[in-house]
């Protein structure tokens, strides 16, 4: 096996390379992440540089060996429904030689098989470099242990985005106050006062965050009560028009203030994949350990660093905002045109502010308006 031999992903024509010296050996169909390019841990984005492989595993395990933490644990066979994204056949893990890259080891960012052989060709991923079984067991036996990577950043626009806030906006409820209603009249008041001076924009989201976190102390059970609640209180309209969204080439991204936790059931029963939302944290009886203090959107402008996080991962066309908050309006600066909603609050400062304020959500034409022509501006 030649030692000049090196491979080269390009995202944005979704091929790995084998090459060597001036020649392509080979050329395989990939999915890069679905969320696009990224360095940071847990963010799901396929890191881009130099990198080498640092470990070869799985030879001689049948195609279709399911991996968990780079150990063999069973057997998929192809065109079994599973849920959830499975690591199968060979694991290449790659190791980063760029700073900005050099946790790419510990990330676990593999070349490996797939269970969604129907993606490759797209960016599907969760991270890693995906490949079909058969070609992945065909790489592996190519290449060997500190053969060179490059995966080259993505230089295409692609792809358009569309973030919209979740309660007041999606939901009707704010999720914070209801986990709030179940501590009592006492605690309801003062922590709906403080949401409502945050979303008027009258306190800083950041000082407001801890103060409510340490008056309700939600356990898991009372959050699964409240993530049930979200999805029977979906404002009238929003299914259809996440359907119009979709069907008009956007991806929605739920972009909120709120508990991840709460969220992603509704955001499941809205056929959205992505949330970026304040994770929460619970002991191994359920009870209450702690929230995502760190968290972007536990303060004015985090949402405005999710956004640009996003655009620089995926460079999309365009992005649209919608929301009924402050720190929804805050974001105006980061996307092409910001839709304010008032079908639950009205907040003056955010309509006054607004490319495109909208009360109804049943009313489709003005959607498919808006999503067909994100670049004109009607208030």
């Amino acid at each position: 096996m030649s030692s000049s031999r090196r491979l080269e992903v390009s995202i944005d024509d979704q091929t790995l390379q084998v090459i060597e010296g001036n020649d392509c050996l080979r050329c395989f169909r990939i999915s890069s992440a679905a969320k696009g390019m990224g360095f940071t841990v847990d963010s799901y984005r396929t890191p881009t540089g130099r990198f080498q492989i640092a470990e070869k595993i799985g030879h001689e395990e049948p195609s279709g060996t399911i991996f968990k933490q780079r150990v063999p644990v069973g057997y998929w066979q192809p065109g079994a429904a599973v849920e959830g994204d499975l690591v199968l056949s060979r694991v290449l893990r790659i190791e980063g030689l760029d700073p900005e890259n050099a946790n790419t080891f510990e990330r676990f960012i593999y070349i490996h098989g797939t269970n969604h052989e129907d993606r490759l060709g797209q960016p599907a991923s969760q991270g890693c470099i995906r490949l079909g079984n058969a070609e992945m067991i065909e790489l592996f036996e190519m290449i060997e242990v500190g053969t060179e990577l490059s995966i080259l950043p993505a230089s295409k626009p692609r792809g358009k985005l569309f973030f919209i806030d979740c309660d007041s906006t999606l939901s009707s409820i704010e999720g914070i106050d209801e986990l709030a209603r179940a501590r009592g009249p006492e605690v309801f008041a003062q922590v709906v006062a403080l949401t409502n001076a945050a979303m008027n924009g009258e306190v800083p989201i950041n000082e407001v965050f801890p103060r409510r976190m340490e008056m309700i102390r939600p356990d898991q059970a009372l959050c699964e009560e409240i993530a049930n609640l979200y999805i029977k209180t979906l404002v009238p309209g929003v299914v259809e028009m996440m359907t119009e969204v979709k069907s008009a080439g956007w991806l929605p991204v739920i972009l909120s203030g709120g508990f991840a936790p709460l969220i992603q059931p509704l955001a499941r029963s809205l056929g959205i994949d992505h949330v970026e939302a304040v994770p929460l944290y619970f002991h191994a009886d359920g009870s209450y350990k702690g929230f995502g203090e760190s968290y972007p959107t536990t303060r004015n402008l985090g949402k405005n660093e999710i956004i640009r996080e996003w655009k620089n991962a995926m460079l999309p066309e365009r992005c649209i905002m919608m929301g009924d908050g402050v720190s929804d309006l805050e974001t105006k600066p980061d996307v092409d045109i910001f839709i304010g909603f008032g079908g639950v609050v009205a907040r003056p400062k955010v309509k006054a502010g607004s490319d495109y304020w909208l009360t109804d959500l049943e009313d489709h034409l003005a959607v498919r308006d808006i999503i067909a022509s994100p670049y004109s501006s009607v208030v």
